[in-house]
């Protein structure tokens, strides 16, 4: 359960368009903009030290999500509100002060690492643009926080020189060496080994517990986000359509688009029988979106309702949030 109920961050009616580039004679024949709907107004809260989970398939605008809080993305629309400030409003002094209290993991530590730089100068680096001072001793320290020690016998070291683990790691210090509030986590785990992933999962436990971080934590993957998350929301091309506690979701999922996610999630056990939530056909075109409901051409349960009206995402238990005219109680 979350530790905290006080709000940190509030998503507010959040959107994220992205127009569709068009050649010259497209436009004359399609007349309007196209866009790709990524975020289509959604709105959660983040407490004071909770993880707050957002899963869905690769595509759904989870990651779209997480950049647009931190305004790397320029929203199309909605408000963010970190601790009750609008953070659509900030200009360039207040945006720097924010981004000291919100940072990002990325998905692929060798990605998100300057192959050309050390890794004393990558972790430092944050303190050079805020201009604060006592390098050596909070390189050292974001480091040794992330068990990467001794410290000193990474400060000369490149990227390529590092294992998958510590790349990351090495990651998770950049993002911390400013003390931040809140991080979003995208897949920070997907790009590692089984077994390093346990141990990163340990890590970031640890310091949200030691720091007081309230995480963003995207993923695709059910099972980590059983163990990290204390909430939960599961995301369908741009809409939340279930939200609920982690136990309560995965216990009593009530969307048939998160029964499915659920039921594909693989057991270990091979003699264990279990049921299975089928969904028919592909993933619509986030260009060409359905009408009514966004799940409704997959889902075994649409009507003609689901066909013509939208869901909104309403409160059907305690805490317990769903986009569906037939929820499955």
């Amino acid at each position: 359960m979350s530790k905290g109920l006080e709000t940190l961050i509030s998503i507010r009616n959040l959107k994220k368009w992205f127009p569709v580039r068009r050649g010259f004679f497209q436009a004359i024949l399609s007349g309007e903009q196209q866009y790709i709907k990524a975020v289509d107004n959604i709105s959660f809260d983040v407490r004071k030290g909770e993880i707050f989970g957002l899963a869905g398939e690769s595509g759904c605008g989870k990651t779209t999500t997480g950049k647009t809080i931190l305004r790397l993305l320029e929203p199309t629309g909605g408000k963010v509100y970190f601790e009750e400030q609008d953070v659509f409003s900030f200009g360039k002094r207040e945006l720097k002060e924010y981004r000291k209290k919100a940072q990002i993991i990325y998905q692929d530590p060798y990605e998100s690492l300057d192959p050309r730089m050390m890794i004393y100068n990558f972790v430092a680096e944050p303190l050079l643009i805020h201009k604060i001072g006592g390098l050596e001793e909070r390189v050292a320290d974001a480091l040794e926080r992330t068990e990467l020690t001794p410290p000193e016998e990474f400060f000369h070291r490149f990227p390529h020189e590092l294992s998958g683990g510590q790349r990351q790691r090495v990651a998770i210090a950049r993002a911390m060496i400013l003390n931040p509030e809140f991080i979003v986590a995208d897949e920070p785990v997907s790009m590692l080994d089984a077994s390093i992933r346990s141990s990163i999962l340990e890590l970031m436990f640890k310091l949200r517990d030691e720091l007081g971080i309230s995480y963003l934590y995207i993923t695709h993957d059910l099972a980590t986000a059983r163990q990290v998350c204390d909430r939960l929301a599961i995301m369908y091309l741009g809409k939340i359509m279930e939200q609920a506690s982690i136990d309560k979701l995965l216990a009593n999922p009530l969307h048939p688009y998160t029964q499915a996610l659920i039921a594909a999630v693989p057991v270990p056990d091979p003699t264990a029988e279990k049921s299975r939530a089928m969904i028919k056909g592909e993933v619509p075109s986030p260009i060409d979106l359905p009408k009514g409901c966004r799940f409704n051409t997959r889902c075994p349960y649409a009507n003609d309702r689901c066909i013509k009206e939208e869901p909104e995402l309403v409160e059907v238990d305690k805490d317990h949030y769903v986009a569906c005219y037939f929820p499955l109680i």
